[in-house]
């Protein structure tokens, strides 16, 4: 809100929606393949590291703790992962290229994967490299008032017995896969580094459901203000409102063609098994896609409902004035006639000739009112 501009234009008309939906080019071009430039922005102050090992018997589990290059290589050494299962790093902050180049040189990462990593705002895909997948998707949540999306860039190298997360900030949706494996609850710690990408996928896609849930609430409330009192300030709300359904539109339309690329990937990466579950989140992305569709399509007949209730109204007071009109038009004539300054007006005469226009006048109006009340006009 601190950058809101006061003006003549609703406060919701200044929030940085394009900037949000348009990635910026902040590379430089001509610059080689691979260089890493972090074009987001700075969302902590150093970056934070958070590691789990774990197999079907043991997990060991240190941070969340400040990134170094010590800690690092201490990290990624040999005797480290030498552990028997799957090792778990997620780094929470993306702006020190100098610690992403060290930990894709650790993990043995391609140069443009880790270029993506720093360069938030990428579209939800799948890359094989032959000996480790990189995954990247958006972490999505709902923030207060104003009703404001927050789409994070989260992105995944997954190896045999490796997975490293990255992310712009700390929270994350993550917490239930940690503590099933804390629990060692369900099949998740006996299994390899692939399911535990799909268990991650699988977190980040089932919020998209709550996300959604969200939205439909505000529509709901907005469909019914405007069948109660529609008023210019709905109709702000409800543009706010469509514009954080593009910006979720962008983050989710791809994870359908980014599940089907992940379904295709052959040989140890990605095992059969683990594939059976990946079909299920395949399916999910085309529920929500349906849904994002259908929360757009309502969203658009909540401003369909606007525009009628607006027009209704304003078709109401024209007819009360058209009514009046309609009344008084008969009425001015006969004032009209007997306002002309002729000499010989023989009604002029006539004591009784004023009442007698008073009381016509008033039979022609009643007589309209029933007229009208008869065509069920009024």
């Amino acid at each position: 809100m601190s950058r809101m501009v006061k003006g003549a234009l609703h406060p919701f008309e200044h929030l940085p929606v394009v900037g949000r939906l348009v990635r910026r080019a902040a590379k430089p071009p001509g610059l080689p393949p691979g260089t890493l430039i972090h074009t987001g922005h700075r969302r902590v102050e150093v970056p934070r590291i958070e590691v789990i090992r774990y197999s079907g018997e043991v997990i060991r589990e240190s941070g969340p703790e400040d990134l170094s290059a010590s800690r690092l290589h201490e990290i990624f050494s040999e005797e480290a992962t030498e552990v028997d299962g799957v090792l778990w790093v997620n780094v929470d902050g993306l702006h020190d290229v100098n610690l992403l180049r060290d930990i894709g040189e650790a993990v043995g990462a391609h140069a443009l994967a880790m270029e993506d990593v720093a360069s938030v705002g990428q579209r939800p895909k799948v890359e094989d490299y032959g000996d480790h997948l990189f995954i990247v998707l958006h972490m999505l949540r709902v923030e207060g008032s104003p009703f404001r999306i927050v789409d994070e860039q989260v992105s995944f190298f997954v190896a045999p017995g490796l997975l490293v997360s990255f992310q712009e900030q700390p929270g994350d949706v993550f917490g239930p896969v940690r503590e099933r494996l804390r629990t060692a609850k369900g099949r998740i710690r006996g299994q390899g580094a692939d399911y535990l990408a799909y268990a991650l996928i699988d977190s980040v896609v089932d919020h998209y459901f709550h996300v959604m849930e969200r939205l439909g609430e505000r529509i709901e409330s907005l469909e019914a203000d405007v069948a109660e009192r529609p008023s210019p300030e709905i109709m702000h709300r409800l543009h706010h409102l469509k514009r954080e359904l593009l910006l979720v539109r962008r983050s989710v339309w791809p994870l359908r063609e980014m599940m089907g690329a992940l379904l295709r990937v052959e040989g140890p990466l990605m095992s059969d098994t683990t594939k059976v579950y990946l079909r299920d989140i395949h399916d999910h992305s085309y529920q929500v896609i349906d849904t994002v569709e259908l929360l757009r399509d309502v969203a658009n007949g909540v401003r369909d409902l606007y525009l009628s209730q607006v027009s209704n109204r304003t078709n109401e007071v024209m007819k009360v004035l058209t009514v009046m009109a309609s009344i008084f038009i008969p009425l001015t004539f006969i004032a009209g006639v007997y306002g002309m300054n002729f000499e010989y007006m023989p009604e002029l005469a006539y004591p009784w000739a004023y009442p007698a226009v008073l009381g016509l006048m008033l039979l022609v109006a009643l007589g309209l009112l029933a007229l009208f009340r008869w065509r069920n006009w009024i």
